[in-house]
């Protein structure tokens, strides 16, 4: 997390639009609703962050909830849903979202290598791992090229 973020954390609140097919007054129960995510974008900055939410052919047969997510530093993350119902349509490209962004912060972290998660490079490669390059240039150097390590 960067030092950004903490001071200003995104939030649902601040993030999200409700573009066509919903009003105004529907972004009210729709923030209640996407709240959970909070957490999950707290990590980023708020004026970085972006939550777009849209409806097409609203309470018609075939109607598609579609919410869009910006992150910094990350593709954007479309979530849809054909659900008829239009509260089921929300809380399944929410929970969809929800997902995708656990999946994409699980990708970022290294697997099965808890040394990197908890330690900087500089104290995974230890000074003892250098001499040895050094002495044997300097030894090549010395010897008129024989015994020259190739590619150092």
């Amino acid at each position: 997390m960067s030092r950004s973020a903490t001071s200003a954390p995104a939030t649902v609140e601040d993030c999200l639009r409700v573009g066509a097919g919903f009003s105004q007054g529907d972004r009210a129960w729709i923030a209640e609703q996407f709240a959970t995510l909070d957490s999950h974008l707290a990590a980023f900055h708020v004026d970085a962050t972006e939550l777009e939410i849209l409806v097409k052919d609203r309470g018609a047969r075939g109607q598609k909830v579609t919410l869009e997510c910006w992150l910094p530093g990350r593709p954007k993350i479309v979530t849809t849903s054909v659900e008829e119902d239009l509260h089921t349509a929300v809380n399944e490209v929410r929970d969809e979202l929800r997902r995708r962004l656990n999946d994409t912060k699980t990708r970022q972290e290294p697997r099965r290598n808890r040394h990197l998660r908890e330690h900087t490079i500089n104290d995974v490669i230890s000074p003892e791992l250098t001499p040895p390059l050094e002495e044997a240039a300097v030894a090549a150097e010395a010897g008129g090229g024989e015994g020259a390590v190739r590619g150092a």
